[in-house]
């Protein structure tokens, strides 16, 4: 492998990029970023708060900025938040360059997966499970359309998917 590839992993809330990605980038021996984290670290605030004080919108401005330069690192394992591949600019940048994998899951996994979580502004609402079938609705076609490789996993370890998504990239 003479130039390091990028490897970005878009997916859901609780599709379980953040874990699967820091297994992946210590297999490849590659540098592991998260996108939520780099905006929580430049920012000095966590995701709740950005949303809180700068919206939704707010909050995708940060995202994109975050994602132009990280995107152009070289060799780097990237978890992006779910709601990144809204933007045609970030689907555009993501797939000309790495190699995208969707971490598909279901509804009842991430409901299961985040339930507890106070991290997700989007699912402090009465009924999480609608906001997760309505952003799965709305998602899940971007993910698929910029997608390298799709791998599901509902019922497998992190490190187990990690390993899956090594072989079937032939690293």
């Amino acid at each position: 492998m003479a130039e390091k590839r990028n490897i970005f992993l878009v997916g859901p809330m609780g599709a379980g990029k953040s874990t699967i990605g820091r297994h992946l980038a210590q297999m490849l021996h590659l540098d592991f970023y998260d996108s939520d984290h780099e905006i929580e670290a430049r920012s000095g605030a966590d995701i709740a708060w950005v949303f809180d004080v700068e919206g939704e919108e707010g909050f995708r401005v940060r995202e994109a900025r975050v994602i132009e330069e990280l995107t152009e690192k070289q060799g780097i394992v990237l978890a992006t938040g779910g709601g990144s591949v809204n933007s045609k600019d970030i689907r555009n940048r993501l797939s000309a360059r790495g190699i995208v994998v969707y971490l598909e899951t279901t509804i009842d996994k991430q409901v299961a997966r985040t339930q507890r979580d106070k991290r997700r502004p989007l699912l402090q609402v009465n009924d999480p499970r609608e906001v997760l079938e309505n952003l799965a609705e709305e998602r899940n076609p971007l993910y698929t359309e910029i997608a390298d490789l799709v791998i599901r996993t509902d019922d497998q370890s992190a490190k187990v998917v990690a390993s899956q998504i090594v072989e079937r990239l032939g690293f």
